[in-house]
């Protein structure tokens, strides 16, 4: 059975192009052009990922992914042309699997569709079973080898692993790592990304998971190492 797309935006023509390109590759396309009809149309007929446009008119994005996050587990991608919500859209704790900047590739879109519902439907990539957070002990294991990861290290790869796919930008970071009042810079998070990373590429070499974000920050995601 096809996965179920709704796309929601009031530009005619990006959504045409949206709706195209997927239905291209198999996926069953819906539209709507209001964000006060979303939680409704979800409610009656559902989908397993809602391309949702920040800027809508009858009620914003931000409150539509709000809304839907309490009636529904239906993936959410963010679309946004104004690049400063990017934070909001980060730090507000609103539940969106991802999100994508206008102007984009219809091609980049249909992937980063893809790879959101094999996160979120597909049960995830066998080898996520592998990695074992051990909180009694402080202890991480990657295909059953100990990564010697110090508190620090361990306090950030298990935030990480949390919320797969998920942007943290370096600030979220530094609050998880740090409880207490101390100072850092955002060096310090890419220091220790960079130690975390060499850890995971000794135990396992062909394998990523910790992903930087371009002038955004890092999130955990399963994929071979390039």
């Amino acid at each position: 059975m096809a996965e179920r797309i709704l796309i929601v935006e009031d530009e005619d023509k990006i959504a045409d192009i949206l709706r195209d390109y997927l239905l291209q590759h198999g996926f069953e396309v819906f539209r709507l052009s209001r964000g006060d009809e979303v939680e409704e149309w979800m409610r009656q007929h559902g989908a397993d990922l809602v391309l949702l446009d920040l800027m809508l008119p009858g009620k914003n994005g931000l409150d539509v992914c709000k809304a839907l996050r309490l009636q529904t587990q239906a993936a959410i991608v963010m679309v946004t042309a104004r690049v400063e919500e990017i934070d909001r859209l980060l730090g507000l704790e609103l539940g969106a699997d991802d999100y994508i900047c206008k102007p984009f590739s219809p091609r980049e879109v249909v992937a980063r569709v893809k790879a959101v519902l094999r996160r979120t439907h597909g049960g995830g990539h066998p080898a996520e079973q592998e990695l074992v957070m051990d909180d009694a002990g402080w202890r991480a294991t990657l295909a059953g080898r100990d990564l010697g990861l110090t508190a620090v290290e361990y306090q950030l790869l298990k935030v990480l692993a949390a919320q797969p796919g998920r942007i943290f930008s370096r600030e979220q970071l530094m609050d998880a790592m740090y409880r207490d009042t101390r100072v850092v810079s955002d060096r310090t998070v890419d220091s220790h990304v960079k130690k975390l990373r060499k850890k995971v590429s000794d135990v396992s070499p062909h394998r990523e998971i910790i992903h930087s974000v371009y002038g955004v920050g890092y999130k955990f995601e399963w994929s071979a190492a390039s």
